[in-house]
Protein backbone atom coordinates (compact mmCIF):
# COMPACT_ATOMS: atom_id res chain seq x y z
CA UNK A 1 0.00 0.00 0.00
CA UNK A 2 2.73 2.51 1.05
CA UNK A 3 4.15 1.70 -2.49
CA UNK A 4 1.26 2.55 -4.35
CA UNK A 5 0.80 5.72 -2.13
CA UNK A 6 4.55 6.75 -3.09
CA UNK A 7 3.64 5.90 -6.51
CA UNK A 8 1.06 8.00 -6.67
CA UNK A 9 2.95 10.82 -5.34
CA UNK A 10 5.45 10.62 -7.79
CA UNK A 11 3.42 10.23 -10.92
CA UNK A 12 1.11 13.41 -9.32
CA UNK A 13 4.65 15.27 -9.15
CA UNK A 14 5.38 14.25 -12.81
CA UNK A 15 2.22 15.87 -14.15
CA UNK A 16 2.51 18.94 -12.44
CA UNK A 17 6.23 19.25 -13.64
CA UNK A 18 5.31 18.33 -16.78
CA UNK A 19 2.18 20.79 -16.83
CA UNK A 20 4.63 23.42 -15.73
CA UNK A 21 7.24 22.62 -18.27
CA UNK A 22 4.76 23.19 -21.02
CA UNK A 23 3.36 26.07 -19.64
CA UNK A 24 6.73 27.24 -20.07
CA UNK A 25 7.15 25.85 -23.76
CA UNK A 26 4.11 28.40 -24.91
CA UNK A 27 6.81 31.49 -25.21
CA UNK A 28 5.81 34.37 -27.94
CA UNK A 29 8.79 36.84 -29.00
CA UNK A 30 8.07 40.11 -28.99
CA UNK A 31 10.06 42.82 -30.93
CA UNK A 32 9.80 46.21 -29.61
CA UNK A 33 10.98 49.38 -29.35
CA UNK A 34 8.72 52.10 -28.42
CA UNK A 35 9.57 51.17 -24.30
CA UNK A 36 13.19 51.53 -24.44
CA UNK A 37 14.58 54.53 -21.90
CA UNK A 38 12.37 55.73 -19.78
CA UNK A 39 8.93 52.91 -19.95
CA UNK A 40 11.53 49.93 -19.48
CA UNK A 41 9.39 49.25 -16.45
CA UNK A 42 6.17 49.99 -17.58
CA UNK A 43 6.46 47.96 -20.56
CA UNK A 44 7.45 44.85 -17.99
CA UNK A 45 4.00 45.89 -16.29
CA UNK A 46 2.21 45.44 -18.76
CA UNK A 47 3.64 42.27 -19.87
CA UNK A 48 2.93 40.81 -16.70
CA UNK A 49 -0.45 41.87 -17.15
CA UNK A 50 -0.73 39.48 -19.83
CA UNK A 51 1.30 36.41 -17.94
CA UNK A 52 -0.94 36.57 -15.37
CA UNK A 53 -3.95 36.74 -17.63
CA UNK A 54 -3.09 33.62 -19.74
CA UNK A 55 -1.18 31.23 -17.52
CA UNK A 56 1.19 29.19 -19.30
CA UNK A 57 2.06 31.86 -21.83
CA UNK A 58 5.43 33.75 -21.64
CA UNK A 59 6.40 37.03 -23.66
CA UNK A 60 10.06 36.87 -24.75
CA UNK A 61 10.64 40.83 -25.28
CA UNK A 62 13.10 41.61 -27.53
CA UNK A 63 13.57 45.32 -26.88
CA UNK A 64 15.67 47.83 -29.00
CA UNK A 65 16.37 50.98 -28.67
CA UNK A 66 14.84 52.91 -31.72
CA UNK A 67 18.04 53.87 -33.50
CA UNK A 68 18.73 50.01 -33.56
CA UNK A 69 15.62 48.53 -34.09
CA UNK A 70 14.26 48.29 -37.56
CA UNK A 71 17.85 47.58 -39.01
CA UNK A 72 17.97 44.34 -36.15
CA UNK A 73 14.18 43.75 -37.08
CA UNK A 74 15.08 43.61 -40.84
CA UNK A 75 17.81 41.34 -40.35
CA UNK A 76 15.91 38.75 -38.17
CA UNK A 77 13.44 38.95 -40.72
CA UNK A 78 15.97 38.64 -43.80
CA UNK A 79 17.56 35.69 -42.05
CA UNK A 80 14.40 33.42 -41.57
CA UNK A 81 14.14 33.91 -37.58
CA UNK A 82 11.23 36.87 -37.46
CA UNK A 83 9.44 37.55 -34.00
CA UNK A 84 6.14 36.14 -33.34
CA UNK A 85 4.98 39.61 -32.97
CA UNK A 86 6.78 42.92 -33.68
CA UNK A 87 6.22 46.47 -33.16
CA UNK A 88 6.28 49.10 -36.48
CA UNK A 89 5.92 53.02 -36.41
CA UNK A 90 3.30 53.68 -39.17
CA UNK A 91 5.74 54.53 -42.30
CA UNK A 92 8.01 51.35 -41.56
CA UNK A 93 4.42 49.74 -40.97
CA UNK A 94 3.39 50.32 -44.59
CA UNK A 95 6.57 49.05 -45.87
CA UNK A 96 6.42 45.70 -44.50
CA UNK A 97 2.71 45.34 -44.67
CA UNK A 98 3.22 46.05 -48.79
CA UNK A 99 5.96 43.41 -48.80
CA UNK A 100 3.95 40.62 -47.12
CA UNK A 101 6.24 40.61 -43.91
CA UNK A 102 2.72 41.31 -41.62
CA UNK A 103 0.02 38.54 -41.50
CA UNK A 104 -3.08 39.30 -42.58
CA UNK A 105 -5.22 38.86 -39.15
CA UNK A 106 -9.01 38.98 -40.54
CA UNK A 107 -9.12 35.69 -39.85
CA UNK A 108 -8.45 35.95 -35.68
CA UNK A 109 -10.11 36.87 -32.47
CA UNK A 110 -9.67 40.66 -32.48
CA UNK A 111 -11.99 42.53 -30.54
CA UNK A 112 -12.62 45.74 -33.44
CA UNK A 113 -15.06 46.83 -31.28
CA UNK A 114 -12.44 48.75 -28.93
CA UNK A 115 -10.53 50.74 -31.23
CA UNK A 116 -11.92 53.20 -33.62
CA UNK A 117 -12.96 52.98 -37.09
CA UNK A 118 -10.44 55.51 -37.96
CA UNK A 119 -7.52 53.88 -35.97
CA UNK A 120 -8.49 50.29 -37.90
CA UNK A 121 -8.45 51.64 -41.25
CA UNK A 122 -5.05 52.95 -41.03
CA UNK A 123 -3.56 49.62 -40.62
CA UNK A 124 -6.58 47.81 -42.87
CA UNK A 125 -5.63 47.34 -46.68
CA UNK A 126 -8.42 46.15 -49.29
CA UNK A 127 -10.62 45.04 -46.30
CA UNK A 128 -7.80 43.28 -44.44
CA UNK A 129 -6.39 44.32 -40.85
CA UNK A 130 -2.51 43.64 -40.88
CA UNK A 131 -1.77 45.35 -37.47
CA UNK A 132 -2.92 46.20 -34.49
CA UNK A 133 -2.85 50.07 -32.87
CA UNK A 134 -1.45 49.90 -29.44
CA UNK A 135 -0.70 53.99 -28.99
CA UNK A 136 -0.19 57.15 -30.56
CA UNK A 137 1.28 60.31 -29.60
CA UNK A 138 2.08 63.68 -31.54
CA UNK A 139 4.83 66.77 -30.45
CA UNK A 140 4.34 70.18 -29.09
CA UNK A 141 5.76 73.24 -28.13
CA UNK A 142 7.23 72.58 -24.78
CA UNK A 143 8.30 76.24 -22.54
CA UNK A 144 10.25 77.46 -19.43
CA UNK A 145 7.81 79.62 -17.68
CA UNK A 146 10.64 80.97 -15.91
CA UNK A 147 12.79 81.86 -18.67
CA UNK A 148 9.72 83.52 -20.06
CA UNK A 149 9.15 85.47 -17.10
CA UNK A 150 13.24 86.54 -17.06
CA UNK A 151 12.54 88.25 -20.39
CA UNK A 152 9.80 89.86 -20.02
CA UNK A 153 7.72 87.69 -22.95
CA UNK A 154 4.39 86.21 -22.65
CA UNK A 155 3.68 82.61 -22.56
CA UNK A 156 3.19 80.88 -25.98
CA UNK A 157 -0.37 80.11 -26.87
CA UNK A 158 -2.21 77.93 -29.08
CA UNK A 159 -2.51 80.16 -31.54
CA UNK A 160 1.34 81.49 -32.16
CA UNK A 161 3.38 80.86 -35.18
CA UNK A 162 7.02 80.83 -36.17
CA UNK A 163 6.96 84.46 -36.04
CA UNK A 164 6.12 84.60 -32.54
CA UNK A 165 8.11 81.95 -31.23
CA UNK A 166 11.52 83.45 -33.17
CA UNK A 167 10.54 87.13 -31.35
CA UNK A 168 10.29 85.03 -28.02
CA UNK A 169 13.41 83.06 -28.56
CA UNK A 170 15.57 85.76 -29.11
CA UNK A 171 14.62 87.54 -26.08
CA UNK A 172 15.07 84.64 -24.01
CA UNK A 173 18.52 83.91 -25.85
CA UNK A 174 19.78 87.86 -24.62
CA UNK A 175 19.68 86.36 -21.06
CA UNK A 176 22.68 84.59 -21.42
CA UNK A 177 25.54 83.07 -22.96
CA UNK A 178 24.47 79.14 -22.21
CA UNK A 179 20.78 80.40 -22.25
CA UNK A 180 19.12 79.36 -25.46
CA UNK A 181 15.54 80.72 -27.07
CA UNK A 182 14.12 77.33 -29.49
CA UNK A 183 15.33 73.69 -30.21
CA UNK A 184 13.77 71.69 -33.60
CA UNK A 185 15.81 69.26 -34.70
CA UNK A 186 16.96 69.28 -38.16
CA UNK A 187 15.91 66.29 -39.49
CA UNK A 188 13.68 63.86 -41.86
CA UNK A 189 10.53 63.66 -39.22
CA UNK A 190 10.23 67.78 -38.56
CA UNK A 191 11.02 68.42 -42.24
CA UNK A 192 8.30 67.09 -43.58
CA UNK A 193 5.97 68.08 -40.92
CA UNK A 194 7.11 71.79 -41.16
CA UNK A 195 6.91 71.83 -44.62
CA UNK A 196 3.29 71.20 -44.35
CA UNK A 197 2.68 74.73 -42.59
CA UNK A 198 3.81 76.49 -45.76
CA UNK A 199 1.76 74.11 -48.41
CA UNK A 200 4.89 72.04 -49.36
CA UNK A 201 5.02 68.49 -49.38
CA UNK A 202 7.38 65.53 -50.37
CA UNK A 203 5.36 64.29 -53.59
CA UNK A 204 3.09 65.90 -55.60
CA UNK A 205 -0.45 65.46 -55.62
CA UNK A 206 -0.52 61.61 -57.19
CA UNK A 207 2.64 60.52 -55.42
CA UNK A 208 4.33 60.41 -58.96
CA UNK A 209 7.05 62.25 -57.65
CA UNK A 210 9.08 64.09 -55.25
CA UNK A 211 9.14 67.49 -54.65
CA UNK A 212 11.71 67.98 -52.20
CA UNK A 213 13.31 70.98 -53.66
CA UNK A 214 10.08 73.15 -54.29
CA UNK A 215 9.83 76.85 -53.25
CA UNK A 216 7.52 76.44 -50.35
CA UNK A 217 10.09 73.39 -48.99
CA UNK A 218 13.38 75.59 -49.52
CA UNK A 219 11.39 78.80 -47.01
CA UNK A 220 10.90 76.37 -44.72
CA UNK A 221 14.54 74.98 -44.63
CA UNK A 222 15.43 78.55 -44.76
CA UNK A 223 13.82 79.41 -41.77
CA UNK A 224 14.93 76.05 -39.80
CA UNK A 225 18.67 77.06 -40.74
CA UNK A 226 18.04 80.59 -39.66
CA UNK A 227 17.74 79.29 -36.09
CA UNK A 228 21.31 77.77 -35.73
CA UNK A 229 23.63 79.81 -38.04
CA UNK A 230 24.68 83.33 -37.55
CA UNK A 231 26.02 85.03 -34.56
CA UNK A 232 22.85 85.86 -33.29
CA UNK A 233 21.00 82.50 -33.70
CA UNK A 234 18.46 80.82 -31.28
CA UNK A 235 19.29 77.61 -31.19
CA UNK A 236 22.51 75.65 -30.06
CA UNK A 237 24.88 73.92 -33.03
CA UNK A 238 26.33 70.79 -31.82
CA UNK A 239 29.77 72.35 -30.53
CA UNK A 240 27.38 74.89 -28.55
CA UNK A 241 25.71 71.57 -27.40
CA UNK A 242 28.87 70.18 -26.09
CA UNK A 243 28.16 66.69 -25.75
CA UNK A 244 24.31 67.69 -24.02
CA UNK A 245 20.88 66.47 -25.49
CA UNK A 246 18.21 68.74 -26.56
CA UNK A 247 16.26 67.57 -23.45
CA UNK A 248 19.23 68.01 -21.11
CA UNK A 249 19.20 71.68 -22.22
CA UNK A 250 15.54 72.03 -21.26
CA UNK A 251 15.79 70.32 -17.86
CA UNK A 252 18.81 72.13 -17.08
CA UNK A 253 16.67 75.14 -17.16
CA UNK A 254 18.51 77.06 -20.39
CA UNK A 255 15.99 76.15 -23.48
CA UNK A 256 12.99 78.39 -23.19
CA UNK A 257 11.30 76.58 -25.91
CA UNK A 258 11.86 72.86 -27.68
CA UNK A 259 9.64 71.19 -30.06
CA UNK A 260 9.09 67.04 -28.97
CA UNK A 261 6.92 64.50 -28.23
CA UNK A 262 4.30 64.49 -25.17
CA UNK A 263 6.79 60.99 -24.34
CA UNK A 264 8.84 63.01 -22.46
CA UNK A 265 6.46 64.16 -19.70
CA UNK A 266 7.67 61.82 -17.06
CA UNK A 267 11.26 62.62 -17.41
CA UNK A 268 10.29 67.07 -17.75
CA UNK A 269 8.21 66.40 -14.48
CA UNK A 270 10.55 64.15 -12.61
CA UNK A 271 13.56 66.42 -13.90
CA UNK A 272 12.36 69.66 -14.20
CA UNK A 273 12.77 72.37 -11.01
CA UNK A 274 11.10 75.10 -12.86
CA UNK A 275 7.55 75.20 -14.15
CA UNK A 276 7.30 74.00 -17.58
CA UNK A 277 3.94 74.04 -20.05
CA UNK A 278 3.00 73.31 -22.92
CA UNK A 279 1.41 74.92 -26.30
CA UNK A 280 0.29 73.57 -29.85
CA UNK A 281 3.00 73.34 -32.02
CA UNK A 282 3.79 76.98 -34.42
CA UNK A 283 3.99 76.53 -37.82
CA UNK A 284 5.41 78.59 -40.21
CA UNK A 285 1.93 79.56 -41.81
CA UNK A 286 -0.45 77.14 -41.19
CA UNK A 287 0.02 73.92 -38.18
CA UNK A 288 0.98 70.91 -38.34
CA UNK A 289 1.72 68.30 -35.65
CA UNK A 290 2.88 64.93 -36.13
CA UNK A 291 0.50 61.44 -35.73
CA UNK A 292 2.87 58.99 -33.96
CA UNK A 293 1.19 55.71 -34.21
CA UNK A 294 2.69 52.45 -32.72
CA UNK A 295 1.21 48.80 -33.91
CA UNK A 296 2.03 45.40 -33.21
CA UNK A 297 2.24 43.21 -36.23
CA UNK A 298 1.90 39.42 -36.82
CA UNK A 299 5.13 36.95 -38.49
CA UNK A 300 3.19 35.19 -41.53
CA UNK A 301 5.50 32.41 -40.16
CA UNK A 302 4.61 32.50 -36.54
CA UNK A 303 3.18 29.05 -35.60
CA UNK A 304 0.98 31.05 -32.97
CA UNK A 305 -1.18 33.19 -34.69
CA UNK A 306 -4.00 32.84 -32.60
CA UNK A 307 -1.85 33.80 -29.38
CA UNK A 308 0.11 36.22 -30.66
CA UNK A 309 -3.40 38.27 -32.49
CA UNK A 310 -4.44 37.76 -28.52
CA UNK A 311 -1.67 39.05 -27.09
CA UNK A 312 -1.57 42.12 -29.13
CA UNK A 313 -5.36 43.05 -28.73
CA UNK A 314 -4.22 42.84 -25.36
CA UNK A 315 -1.52 45.75 -25.80
CA UNK A 316 -3.56 47.67 -27.36
CA UNK A 317 -7.17 47.73 -25.34
CA UNK A 318 -6.50 45.23 -21.95
CA UNK A 319 -8.46 47.82 -19.72
CA UNK A 320 -5.14 47.30 -16.98
CA UNK A 321 -2.78 47.54 -19.61
CA UNK A 322 -4.42 50.86 -20.91
CA UNK A 323 -4.48 51.78 -17.20
CA UNK A 324 -0.39 51.35 -16.70
CA UNK A 325 -0.12 53.74 -20.24
CA UNK A 326 -2.11 56.38 -18.70
CA UNK A 327 -0.59 56.42 -15.32
CA UNK A 328 3.07 56.46 -16.95
CA UNK A 329 2.20 58.93 -19.84
CA UNK A 330 3.34 57.02 -22.09
CA UNK A 331 2.15 58.38 -25.14
CA UNK A 332 -1.91 57.37 -25.25
CA UNK A 333 -3.65 54.50 -25.58
CA UNK A 334 -5.52 53.49 -29.02
CA UNK A 335 -8.99 52.92 -27.35
CA UNK A 336 -12.40 54.11 -28.67
CA UNK A 337 -13.86 54.96 -25.74
CA UNK A 338 -12.38 58.59 -24.99
CA UNK A 339 -14.08 58.73 -21.58
CA UNK A 340 -11.16 56.85 -19.89
CA UNK A 341 -8.74 59.00 -20.84
CA UNK A 342 -10.66 61.82 -18.60
CA UNK A 343 -7.42 61.06 -16.10
CA UNK A 344 -4.84 62.01 -18.42
CA UNK A 345 -5.79 65.29 -18.75
CA UNK A 346 -6.13 65.56 -14.75
CA UNK A 347 -2.32 65.11 -14.72
CA UNK A 348 0.24 67.81 -14.16
CA UNK A 349 2.48 69.02 -15.03
CA UNK A 350 1.71 70.18 -17.43
CA UNK A 351 -1.37 72.02 -17.02
CA UNK A 352 -2.53 72.10 -20.82
CA UNK A 353 -2.73 68.55 -21.67
CA UNK A 354 -5.30 69.56 -23.35
CA UNK A 355 -3.14 70.99 -26.15
CA UNK A 356 -2.26 67.61 -26.94
CA UNK A 357 -5.59 66.49 -28.79
CA UNK A 358 -5.78 70.45 -29.98
CA UNK A 359 -2.73 69.08 -31.93
CA UNK A 360 -4.33 66.24 -33.34
CA UNK A 361 -6.45 68.60 -35.28
CA UNK A 362 -3.51 69.66 -37.45
CA UNK A 363 -2.09 65.57 -37.38
CA UNK A 364 0.25 65.23 -40.33
CA UNK A 365 1.32 61.21 -41.02
CA UNK A 366 4.51 60.26 -42.72
CA UNK A 367 5.05 60.15 -46.78
CA UNK A 368 3.23 56.55 -47.89
CA UNK A 369 6.66 55.29 -49.02
CA UNK A 370 7.05 51.47 -49.62
CA UNK A 371 11.30 52.38 -49.40
CA UNK A 372 10.66 55.05 -46.63
CA UNK A 373 13.30 54.38 -44.49
CA UNK A 374 15.39 55.05 -47.99
CA UNK A 375 13.95 58.03 -48.38
CA UNK A 376 14.46 59.25 -44.91
CA UNK A 377 17.97 58.20 -45.14
CA UNK A 378 18.73 60.01 -47.69
CA UNK A 379 17.11 63.21 -46.49
CA UNK A 380 18.81 62.56 -43.14
CA UNK A 381 22.43 62.36 -44.63
CA UNK A 382 21.95 66.36 -46.28
CA UNK A 383 20.04 67.94 -43.31
CA UNK A 384 22.36 66.33 -40.67
CA UNK A 385 24.89 68.64 -42.05
CA UNK A 386 23.66 71.90 -42.60
CA UNK A 387 23.54 72.77 -38.71
CA UNK A 388 27.81 73.59 -39.41
CA UNK A 389 27.64 74.11 -43.41
CA UNK A 390 27.77 76.97 -45.68
CA UNK A 391 25.40 74.88 -47.71
CA UNK A 392 22.15 76.99 -48.48
CA UNK A 393 18.89 75.18 -48.22
CA UNK A 394 18.30 75.78 -52.15
CA UNK A 395 21.40 73.49 -52.62
CA UNK A 396 20.20 71.30 -49.96
CA UNK A 397 16.83 70.04 -51.36
CA UNK A 398 18.80 70.33 -54.80
CA UNK A 399 21.04 67.36 -53.84
CA UNK A 400 18.25 65.52 -52.11
CA UNK A 401 15.76 66.04 -54.91
CA UNK A 402 18.46 64.68 -57.57
CA UNK A 403 18.94 61.39 -54.74
CA UNK A 404 15.66 60.66 -54.30
CA UNK A 405 15.13 60.78 -58.30
CA UNK A 406 18.28 58.06 -58.79
CA UNK A 407 17.45 55.97 -55.93
CA UNK A 408 13.90 55.28 -58.09
CA UNK A 409 12.24 54.69 -54.99
CA UNK A 410 8.65 55.52 -56.13
CA UNK A 411 8.03 51.69 -58.00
Amino acid sequence: MKKLISLALVLAMLLSLTGIALAEDTMLTYACFSGAGAQEETLAKMIEVFESKNPGVKVDVQLTGYNDYFTALATKVAGGNPPDVFEMNMENYLSYMLRGACADLSHLVITKENYSEGTLSAVSSDGKLYAVPMSFSTCVLFYNKALFDQAGVAYPTNDWTWTDAQAAAEKIRALGDDVWGYYQPISYHEFYKSIRTNGGSLLNADYTAFTANSSENVAVLDAMLARVRGENHVMPNAEEMAGRGDWDLFTEGKLGMIVTGIWAFSTFAEKCTFDWDIAVEPGMGDKATFFFANVNCVSPSSEKQELAAKFIDAMGSDPDIVQLRLDASWELPTIADQTKLGQYLNITPPANRAAVFTSMDYAVAPPALIEAGAASEIINNVLSTLATSDMSAQEALDGIQAQLEAADLLK
